[in-house]
């Protein structure tokens, strides 16, 4: 199914990976998403797993954690976008977009969303 906008700024049937090495987050943000019609085809909390699950499902857009456990979000991030073939990055964190704007800026993902900000609002809003 591909994504479908709609005047309330959600995206139904848009394909989402989740990247974060905290379980209770990728449990909550799958099910906020779900809920607001996004599909989440797959959840990842290393960088091994989202290179694997990311080539094989090809999802729309990847949610990658900046600080992603003992390993680099944005190295990550960097690895996902040369293997991109139409996948669109937002990097989250629970740090603020000041704390970040330097590594945000020079990184090949789309845009940044606080993990508190996140919603299917805000991705399709980053997407236009």
């Amino acid at each position: 199914m591909s994504p479908t906008f709609l005047s309330d700024a959600t995206w139904v049937g848009l394909r989402c990976l989740i990247v974060d090495d905290n379980e209770e987050f990728l449990d909550s943000a799958s099910r906020l998403l779900c809920a607001q019609g996004l599909e989440v085809v797959g959840r990842a909390s290393s960088g091994a797993e989202a290179l694997r699950l990311f080539r094989m499902l090809e999802p729309e857009v990847a949610l990658v954690d900046v600080q992603l456990g003992e390993e680099d979000g944005l190295e990550l991030t960097r690895r996902l976008a040369a293997d991109a073939r139409g996948t669109r990055i937002i990097l989250i964190s629970t740090h603020s977009e000041n704390e970040l704007t330097e590594l945000i800026a020079a990184s090949p993902a789309v845009g940044f969303l606080p993990k508190a900000a996140l919603g299917a609002s805000a991705i399709a809003d980053l997407l236009r």
